[in-house]
């Protein structure tokens, strides 16, 4: 049985390793045996995601070909990676990348920091806004007014309350997508969601594939559900998605289902443009795979003006190959547990079907408070408030890292919650480690990767505004002076969330 599950061509791989030579070089640096650079540079590239852990690499005469060197420098070089536990070989099936033996694996991140210490800790763990008001208490005091009907029945409603069902199929038909009440669930959060589209098409053992990286969150839910995931690496910065990549796994791996963030990439902040989304789609279809689109930042667009592509599941007019996951968990308030499916009405019967042994349903009053807001214009006032704050975070975050930490290197997203650093060669899980004593918490780069990888990234959401946003900047690069001077101690404690 083959251990890798994804392939790296001899001209991709030698891509990029071209990639790297570009970059300058650090203080200090010495010129290194070839066989030894070569074997740094593919270490670097699964470190940081741009080559998937559990790929298959070229064989050696065709890596030697492509790069322009001898074959016994690349047999070194592979030699020297299965030594340090980056390769792993067995003869007939090839060589595939692999993370040393011991290390801790990413698969946990930090649970919300209690209220009571928000006083001396900054939490940057948590891609959350507080509550818009006054638009919570007005939306729960309308679901209240609207409760008197309901509190006569039982109380379950395993697809969703018919009105709101009715409002989310028409907020999609208005946007050009004609949707039925019977193509929508409603659950409990996009979480409730995925796991339940998890539990009916990807069941223990099937092949799941994820961008790398992706949401850390659902990167557990999948693990706990026993799927295999089939890391695709990213681009670099926002363009985001590689689809002939994406074609490529998809067709060799031959995946159940897909998952993607197509709008404002949790963490990257990309944006898919409509031609990514037409060919994403056109790849699944013709692989037999289901793609699982994660809308729950769609409606956080920061830059006026901006132009936003069309929904993905608007390039599958058959309805066979997207199945879309909406919330209000980000655009509106993560207390709000709301979240809905949008797929096929024969799938949204086999959804509600498991549900008997799952929840049941979802809360009643929060369904009643949700439909208000998008009855009454609530949701549109609330969100473009939402905007203007998250914008504000975003731009002053950006200042202080900028200010305080030149080193560090990211891109500005047009939207969404979070940015991506990478770290100036540091360890983001000594970074991560290091915060928690200088008071600010931070999730690495490896919880949002599969098996190891992203060791130089951090994930900095646009969550503090101000003075607290330069004092959180202020806080990790004392914490990166720790790591540079070796007193970060070992890795991150585990913990149990990163939303």
């Amino acid at each position: 049985m083959t251990q890798w599950t994804s392939a790296v061509g001899a001209a991709q791989l030698a891509r990029l390793l071209k990639s790297q030579q570009d970059r300058p070089a650090g203080p200090g640096s010495r010129r290194l045996p070839a066989y030894r650079a070569l074997a740094d540079g593919i270490r670097l590239l699964v470190l940081e995601g741009r080559v998937p852990v559990a790929a298959r690499l070229p064989a050696e005469r065709e890596l030697a070909l492509s790069l322009s060197v001898s074959r016994t420098t690349v047999a070194a070089a592979y030699e020297a990676l299965r030594t340090e536990g980056f390769l792993e070989s067995r003869r007939g099936a090839g060589s595939w990348t692999a993370v040393p033996a011991g290390n801790p694996l990413p698969a946990r991140g930090l649970e919300p920091l209690p209220p009571e210490a928000l006083g001396s800790m900054i939490d940057l763990g948590t891609a959350a806004l507080p509550a818009p008001e006054p638009w919570l208490t007005r939306a729960v005091q309308g679901a209240l007014e609207e409760l008197p009907p309901y509190a006569h029945t039982h109380g379950d409603y395993p697809a969703g309350l018919p009105a709101l069902r009715s409002m989310i199929a028409e907020r999609y038909t208005t946007r050009g997508i004609p949707t039925m009440p019977e193509q929508i669930m409603v659950t409990t959060g996009a979480m409730g969601a995925i796991d339940a589209i998890c539990h009916l098409f990807g069941g223990r053992g099937e092949r799941i594939a994820v961008e790398s990286p992706s949401y850390a969150n659902i990167l557990q839910l999948m693990r706990e559900a026993g799927a295999r995931l089939v890391p695709v690496a990213m681009a670099e910065g926002l363009t985001g998605w590689d689809l002939d990549r994406w074609r490529q796994v998809l067709r060799e791996a031959a995946p159940r289902i897909a998952y993607v963030v197509a709008d404002f990439h949790n963490p990257t902040g990309a944006l898919a443009d409509e031609e990514q989304r037409r060919r994403l789609v056109e790849a699944a279809r013709s692989a037999g795979t289901v793609l699982v689109v994660d809308e729950t930042m769609s409606e956080l667009h920061l830059e006026p003006g901006l132009a936003m592509p069309r929904r993905v599941c608007a390039f599958d007019p058959a309805g066979s190959t997207v199945i879309t996951v909406g919330s209000a968990s980000k655009a509106f308030w993560a207390g709000m547990r709301i979240g809905w499916v949008r797929a096929a009405p024969d799938v949204i019967r086999s959804l509600v079907a498991a549900r008997a042994y799952a929840d049941l349903g979802t809360p009643v009053l929060e369904q009643l408070a949700v439909n208000w807001l998008f009855s009454t214009g609530g949701w549109e006032e609330a969100v473009a408030v939402r905007r203007d704050q998250a914008r504000d975070n975003r731009d002053a975050l950006v200042a202080a890292v900028r200010s305080e930490l030149p080193g560090w290197e990211f891109e500005v997203p047009a939207g969404g919650l979070t940015l991506w650093v990478r770290t100036g060669g540091l360890s983001g899980s000594r970074i991560a480690e290091a915060g928690e004593r200088v008071g600010v918490r931070v999730p690495s780069g490896p919880r949002f990767g599969v098996d190891g990888a992203f060791e130089g990234y951090v994930r900095l959401p646009f969550t503090v505004a101000g003075a607290v946003a330069q004092e959180a900047a202020t806080r990790l690069a004392a914490a990166a002076r720790l790591v540079e001077a070796g007193g970060s101690g070992g890795g991150e404690s585990p913990r149990t969330f990163v939303a």
